[in-house]
């Protein structure tokens, strides 16, 4: 563990920074899908265009505050806001108690900042974009080669490699076969290309982890789903991305790169 005094400091500017981070997440779910700038214009309530002031966007504490509510006009903030900043401070707080190296646990950081990011946005609108998928590929192969030069095992570069392309080829070649069969598409375009970019991270063995703790979340979320009385058929859609950003960030956090 990272010791003492230092370690609780960079746990509470993690969660600091995550809420920040996740408040960004949030402007992210609206403003992506519309194809706005997400650092451009100042932030407006979506309900009425009210420019909002410091008080509005203080993370987590503004939304309890206002009761998710719009100061102006009285319209609601989704909850998607406030579940992203808490997620998001999470994510920036845990990861300091777990392991004792902090460049490692900076690493989880990161990874989990884009995997929540990825995760709401399909569960929200069932789309993946790529330039995201494709940044945690990078984060996760510059990542993946530090450690390795640091520890002066350049190989390790390939076994992460090599999760990459188990993990884009394994949905990929589901996709393609659910698609021959069933003359339909039974999974996003943008998910073998997710699993390629956790491969990296996870290695091949971490691939195989993944995809069976994504199936296991899909499974609990279809029960939770019939618990609640929700309508579910053979073709109800679930988030495959967001299953599998689910999974993937606790096995890093717990096995780390696939060859640790």
């Amino acid at each position: 563990m990272i010791a003492g005094f230092g370690q609780g400091i960079a746990a509470a500017i993690g969660a600091l920074a995550g809420s920040c981070v996740g408040s960004f997440i949030g402007t992210a779910l609206v403003r992506m899908p519309e194809g706005r700038s997400l650092i451009r214009g100042r932030s407006v309530c979506d309900g009425c265009a009210t420019h909002l002031s410091i008080d509005d966007l203080v993370p987590i504490g503004s939304w309890l505050i206002l009761q998710g509510r719009c100061r102006t006009c009285g319209s609601s903030i989704g909850f998607w806001q406030l579940a992203a900043e808490v997620l998001a401070a999470a994510i920036g707080f845990l990861p300091w108690f777990l392991v004792d190296d902090p460049w490692f646990a900076a690493l989880m950081v990161v990874m989990g900042w884009q995997l929540l990011l990825l995760a709401l946005i399909d569960a929200r609108y069932f789309r993946l974009p790529l330039r995201l998928v494709g940044l945690l590929a990078a984060t996760g192969l510059a990542g993946a080669t530090a450690i390795a030069l640091r520890e002066h095992v350049p190989m390790h570069i390939t076994v992460g490699l090599l999760g990459g392309a188990l993990g884009w080829g394994a949905l990929a070649l589901v996709r393609l076969l659910y698609r021959r069969v069933r003359s339909v598409e039974g999974m996003g375009a943008g998910d073998p290309w997710l699993m390629g970019a956790v491969g990296l991270w996870l290695g091949p063995l971490g691939v195989v982890e993944a995809l069976l703790g994504a199936s296991l979340v899909g499974i609990v979320s279809a029960v939770a789903m019939l618990l609640l009385r929700q309508k579910i058929a053979a073709d109800t859609a679930l988030p495959l991305g967001t299953c599998i950003a689910v999974a993937a960030w606790p096995l890093f956090c717990l096995q780390g790169f696939g060859w640790q």
